[in-house]
């Protein structure tokens, strides 16, 4: 497995990593690998709009199911004749 080194990583953003780790019940590095998959993943956008829908709502789990109200009968339209 390949490592990364970060150089120069701003004092606050590796507190607030750290902070996000805890919270997350992970430790510094595992959380830095969570966010990069993460964003990596997040940046394989499918070819069409309908395939992106599908997918972020397949993240909340399956699909829903609407009543939908009854139709009602066309009306006839006006008559202009008189």
């Amino acid at each position: 497995m390949a490592s990364l080194t970060i150089r120069q990583l701003d004092e606050r953003l590796k507190q607030r990593l750290r902070v996000r780790a805890a919270r997350n019940g992970r430790s510094i590095d595992e959380e830095a690998r969570a966010i990069l998959r993460s964003a990596l993943a997040a940046s394989q956008t499918p070819k069409d709009l309908a395939e992106s829908i599908r997918q972020k709502l397949a993240a909340v789990g399956g699909g829903v199911e609407l009543e939908l109200p009854k139709r009602e009968a066309i009306r006839e339209p006006p008559d202009f004749s008189e």
